[in-house]
């Protein structure tokens, strides 16, 4: 293990020093406890062995220093001193160390307690190591349950979320936003025709052609079957229907084989767009003006994009 030594008496330092490198551990020595805690923080111990009485920082406040670190790595502390009497060691305890060895040192007990520390930090490196594992499984668990598992866009309780976090932002007077409903052309016949796991592949064509399309501020979701829904945040109306209709020309330049459309013969999309305002209605009706446009888009022939116009709409 890796042992840092703080004493400021010269001789024991050494004799300590020594014995502790012929039993395979590695060492840096400190004379006080100024010197030991700047050792400590670039030499990162896994023991301390320090005096308890020494000019300016004693042991005691070495030990509250570490304690107080904030480092993810446990080190083992113990205090040396020539005092016995049983209150020194509630002491020690009290102010975090984790054993108390009076002078002069016994080599046999200087090992056990060296064998006693590897087992402690060993479980504390155990601990943090499957904390973090934990931390990880738990961030994965966290995406997962809100992505898409088909497409991998978000799903709908990540749109949840994410509108609420918009709306909040619209009513503290940030900038409007505008949301667009997307659906995929004839999808029902496309299935039909090609059986459900081409329309599966379908669909993560259109999501990877969507996300490659969006600006680096919009949000892309899976609203429900073939319908996907992009919320472009801080995004005026005009902006916003040039990127949805590069979404609309992004996906037929795919080119993917779709002869029961008539007006393409490949797959296309149709979209509708809505924006907010200063003083945005409820996020269902927001949703519902982009699914009006939509409706209109799909009425007067599909593969284009249509806009929903309010007196209140900010562009």
């Amino acid at each position: 293990m890796k042992v840092l030594i703080a004493d400021d008496s010269a001789i024991p330092r050494l004799i300590l020093q020594k014995t502790l490198t012929s039993l395979g551990h590695e060492t840096a020595a400190a004379s006080d406890g100024a010197e030991a805690w700047a050792l400590y923080q670039t030499f990162l111990p896994d023991v301390v062995l320090s005096d308890w009485l020494m000019p300016g920082t004693n042991g005691i406040e070495l030990c509250r220093q570490i304690r107080g670190f904030g480092s993810e790595r446990y080190t083992y502390f113990v205090l040396l001193t020539a005092m016995t009497e049983l209150e020194h060691a509630v002491t020690a305890m009290t102010a975090g160390a984790d054993d108390f060895m009076v002078k002069p040192l016994d080599k046999s007990r200087l090992e056990a307690t060296l064998i006693s520390a590897d087992r402690v930090t060993g479980l504390h490196h155990e601990l943090r190591d499957q904390r973090a594992a934990l931390v990880r499984a738990n961030s994965l668990l966290f995406d997962d349950a809100r992505r898409d598992a088909l497409t991998h866009l978000g799903n709908r309780l990540r749109l949840t979320e994410d509108l609420a976090t918009l709306q909040a932002r619209i009513d503290g007077g940030g900038a409007p936003a505008c949301v667009a409903l997307i659906d995929v052309d004839l999808f029902k016949t496309y299935n039909d025709t090609y059986g459900h796991p081409a329309g599966d592949e379908a669909l993560r064509s259109v999501a990877r052609g969507l996300t490659g399309a969006i600006g680096p501020a919009d949000m892309a979701y899976r609203y429900g079957g073939e319908e996907f829904l992009v919320l472009m945040p801080a995004t005026g109306l005009p902006t916003a229907t040039r990127t949805l209709d590069r979404i609309r020309a992004a996906i037929e330049a795919m080119q993917i084989p779709h002869p029961a459309n008539p007006a393409a013969g490949v797959l296309t999309i149709s979209g509708g767009i809505a924006a907010s305002s200063s003083s945005p209605e409820d996020l269902l009706a927001w949703i519902q003006f982009a699914d009006q446009a939509l409706y209109r888009a799909k009425s007067e022939g599909r593969n284009r994009v249509m806009v929903h116009h309010t007196t209140n709409v900010a562009a």
